[in-house]
């Protein structure tokens, strides 16, 4: 087998699509696109962010909310990734989504997803003018009931959630589930 070297990079796989919601002094709802996030421990999460006019929202509410970007709602969500709320006030509108206030956090929901995290920021660590690394508390998670299972938890797989392809700069469906997590490797045991 012959590897192939590449400089570091980006290139952790796979990468969530986040769709950050806030919203600014004034209650007027924001939404960014954010790759760089993960699970921090049970009940945080971590997310990477430059500066933003979510950023800017974070410093004088410290709510929001996180969904997850689906097949459906990709091209909207690409949209909020390249497109700056401080320089088109008009992007929400754009975006076409239906807003609401989330029911646990000072923040918007946009109900075309079907899986929103409600948030409280806890810390931001290495602040600079360039942006932060933003700890936050997960309030509450909302499931559009259409999205269950028959146990009654979410379902991945009805989801059609997208990854971010780094490499490409691509958007990737998931796909079928293909094993049991903690139970196909005790095959080797």
């Amino acid at each position: 087998m012959r590897m192939k070297s590449f400089k570091s990079t980006a290139w952790i796989l796979p990468q969530p699509v986040l769709i950050i919601g806030t919203y600014d002094k004034n209650g007027k709802p924001n939404a960014m696109n954010a790759a760089w996030g993960g699970q921090w421990d049970m009940h945080d999460i971590m997310i990477s962010l430059g500066s933003h006019q979510t950023t800017d929202n974070l410093a004088v509410n410290p709510e929001f909310t996180v969904a997850f970007a689906t097949a459906e709602t990709m091209v909207a969500s690409d949209y909020v990734g390249i497109v700056s709320g401080r320089k088109t006030p008009e992007k929400m509108e754009k975006a076409g989504w239906t807003i609401e206030k989330a029911p646990n956090v000072n923040a918007p929901l946009f109900k075309e997803f079907p899986m929103t995290l409600e948030c409280r920021v806890k810390e931001k660590m290495d602040e600079s003018e360039t942006g932060y690394y933003l700890v936050a508390e997960i309030v509450n998670i909302l499931c559009d009931e259409k999205y269950l299972a028959e146990d009654g938890k979410p379902d991945v797989e009805k989801m059609k959630l997208i990854i971010f392809d780094p490499v490409h700069h691509t958007y990737i469906q998931l796909g079928d589930t293909v094993g049991k997590a903690f139970a196909d490797g005790k095959q080797l045991v």
